[in-house]
């Protein structure tokens, strides 16, 4: 059997989830503390890749090895936690099966783009969100969200250079909401293009300062063209809330 982890972490140090030669990951950080428990080699993959700076309350991630963990399965959160850095904890560890796969068992991905909108970016959470400092029009930013709902090829969102066999995706739920200075857009869907969540909030920024209007999105995303889209916006402000299986 392998074990399903869910993990929450701060991306702010890490050079993303995934291991790379140019920066310490948090696939890398997380894999010493499962050797401790293991003391075997294992493989362990993630059910997103988050970028450099993007965080997370419910990334997934399959270990499997040859031989069984040193440590009960409900007793492994604990035990890794004990050895984790602080910006890095497992919240819950379950059994499965050796042959499931975390990106295609998953039936939908929620993601959290969070904008501090005020005159200066709050230091205390500037590492969790991007800084718009021009007021934005919620209303109609509002408005705008129910053109992404739905199966669209968004192409228009996807960063240049990404190589995928299709840039078809399906959005179940869109909403966005404003708390004191604090934006939040919370996306739900099958998947996500590279960089995906970060252009749809930054099409949604343009729609709130009037640069665009909420009736021009159908027309950006059927056009198929990056360069009408908004900018890719900070990777601090996305979070991946959760991924769920069904």
């Amino acid at each position: 059997m392998g074990v399903l982890l869910t993990v929450s972490y701060d991306g702010t140090n890490y050079c993303g989830w995934q291991d790379q030669q140019n920066g310490r990951s948090v696939q890398e950080a997380l894999s010493k503390v499962v050797y401790m428990a293991y003391g075997c080699d294992f493989t362990m993959l993630g059910s997103s890749r988050t970028d450099a700076g993007v965080h997370a309350l419910g990334q997934r991630a399959h270990i499997i090895s040859a031989n069984p963990c040193r440590v009960p399965t409900h007793k492994l959160p604990l035990v890794l936690n004990n050895n984790l850095p602080d910006d890095i904890r497992i919240l819950a560890a379950t059994d499965v099966p050796d042959n499931f796969h975390p990106i295609n068992a998953a039936k939908s991905k929620t993601y959290r783009y969070t904008i501090c909108n005020s005159r200066y970016h709050n230091p205390i959470t500037r590492n969790q969100s991007a800084h718009i400092r021009y007021p934005l029009d919620i209303a109609k930013m509002t408005a705008a969200i129910q053109h992404f709902i739905g199966q669209h090829d968004f192409a228009s969102f996807c960063s240049t250079g990404s190589i995928v066999k299709s840039t078809i995706r399906t959005v179940y739920t869109l909403d966005i909401a404003k708390y004191c200075d604090m934006i939040e857009i919370i996306i739900s869907g099958n998947g996500f293009l590279y960089n995906m969540v970060r252009i749809i909030a930054g099409t949604l920024v343009n729609v709130g300062l009037g640069r665009i209007t909420p009736d021009d999105i159908p027309a950006i995303i059927v056009s198929c063209d990056r360069t009408r889209a908004g900018k890719t916006m900070p990777p601090q402000g996305l979070t991946l809330m959760e991924v769920d299986f069904g």
